[in-house]
C-alpha cells in the first residue's frame, strides 16, 4: 500500500488518510530525535496508510510516543483504537471530555450515528475502544516532551468542546484540528489559500470559536497544520478571512430561524457567501466545480447551525 506524502519543514509529514477522497483529511507525523507521534489518524480505513507511511519514512512502530488526537470527531479519531493496536508504546493524549468517548465509544457511534445515519459503518467501520491505561488526559496548556521538542497542548473550544490544539512554538508550528477551519488545496490561487470555518454538529459556538481562533493567531505562528487539507501560511491574513465568515453564519443562522424550512434558507445563503468569497479569492473554477469540493461541508455545517439555533431557543 502506497501513502501518499507530503513532507514538510521542521520534520513534520501529513499522510493522506484517504477519507472520502485523496486531499480531503491529512494526519500528522512528527519526528524528533529518533522519536515520532501522530497528530488525528483518519478512520480505520486510514491505518494501513498511516503504517505503510511509518515505514516509507523509516520510523519503527516502536518508536512512536504519542497519538495527539485533537478531539474525538470519527474523520480525527475513528481510527485511534485499531491504531494504538499496532503502536506498543503509544500514549493515546485526549481532551478531558474526549478521552470517556475513546475508553468506551458507545456514546459517540451513537451520537455519530444520528448525524451519518447508516453510512456510519460504511465511512467509519467498528470503533475499537482505547484501553484507560493507555490514554493520557491533558489540561489547558499541558505540555509533553517528543524527542527534543516541547508541544504546548491547549484547550480551543468553538467547533467542540472537547478540542485542543498542539503548539510547537519553537518551530512557529500549530496542529489546529479544526478549530483554524478548513483549506482545500483544490481553492489554491495566486493569493494564497482560501479558508473557511467549519461547524458541524453538536457543539458550535460562535463566540468560543473566535476567541479560540485569535488565541492561536496571538502565538504568531509561520505555519498552521490543518486536518483539511495539511500546512497553510500567511497565517494572519487566513484568521482575518476566517473571523468574519464565523459571525456571518451565526447571523445568517439567525435570520433563517423563523423560516418554514431553516435549513434551506441557511444553507442556501452559505452557499452564496462562499462562491462570492471564492471567487474574489482569484479562483477560476466553476460553480459547480466548488461546489463539489464544499458541498460535503455546506451540508454539515447547515446541520451544526441548526443545532447552535436549537440550543438559543430560537427554533
Amino acid at each position: 500500500m502506497k501513502p501518499r506524502l507530503y513532507r514538510h519543514p521542521h520534520g513534520i509529514c501529513a499522510v493522506d488518510a484517504e477519507y472520502l477522497y485523496p486531499g480531503h483529511a491529512a494526519a500528522h507525523i512528527i519526528e524528533d530525535g529518533g522519536r515520532a507521534a501522530f497528530v488525528d489518524v483518519g478512520t480505520n480505513a486510514s491505518v494501513p496508510y498511516l503504517l505503510a507511511a511509518l515505514a516509507e519514512l523509516g520510523i519503527a512502530r516502536a518508536a512512536v510516543d504519542y497519538v495527539l488526537l485533537t478531539h474525538v470527531h470519527l474523520d480525527h479519531a475513528g481510527g485511534a483504537g485499531r491504531l494504538m493496536q499496532e503502536l506498543p508504546n503509544a500514549v493515546a493524549v485526549l481532551h478531558p471530555r474526549g478521552a470517556p468517548h475513546m475508553i468506551d465509544p458507545s456514546r459517540l457511534i451513537e451520537g455519530s450515528r444520528a448525524v451519518y445515519g447508516e453510512r456510519l459503518e460504511q465511512l467509519y467501520g467498528q470503533l475499537l475502544p482505547i484501553p484507560a491505561a493507555r490514554v493520557r488526559v491533558v489540561e489547558d496548556g499541558e505540555r509533553v516532551r517528543l524527542g527534543g521538542r516541547t508541544l504546548e497542548l491547549i484547550h480551543v473550544p468553538g467547533h467542540a468542546l472537547h478540542h485542543y490544539a498542539v503548539v510547537d512554538q519553537a518551530h512557529a508550528s500549530i496542529f489546529a484540528g479544526d478549530t483554524f477551519g478548513i483549506s482545500y488545496r483544490a481553492l489554491d490561487t495566486a493569493q494564497g489559500a482560501f479558508i473557511t470555518p467549519t461547524t458541524p454538529p453538536s457543539q458550535f459556538d460562535p463566540e468560543q470559536l473566535i476567541a479560540s481562533i485569535d488565541r492561536l493567531l496571538a502565538y504568531r505562528p509561520e505555519s498552521m497544520y490543518l486536518m483539511h487539507f495539511s500546512r497553510v501560511t500567511g497565517v494572519p491574513r487566513l484568521g482575518e478571512l476566517l473571523k468574519p465568515q464565523v459571525r456571518e453564519l451565526a447571523r445568517i443562522a439567525r435570520a433563517h430561524a423563523q423560516d418554514p424550512e431553516p435549513a434551506a434558507g441557511i444553507r442556501a445563503a452559505m452557499r452564496a457567501l462562499w462562491l462570492d468569497l471564492v471567487h474574489r479569492h482569484g479562483c477560476a473554477l466553476s460553480d459547480a466545480e466548488i461546489d463539489k469540493v464544499l458541498e460535503g461541508d455546506l451540508e454539515l455545517n447547515t446541520q451544526g447551525l441548526m443545532v447552535w439555533l436549537k440550543r438559543l431557543g430560537r427554533h
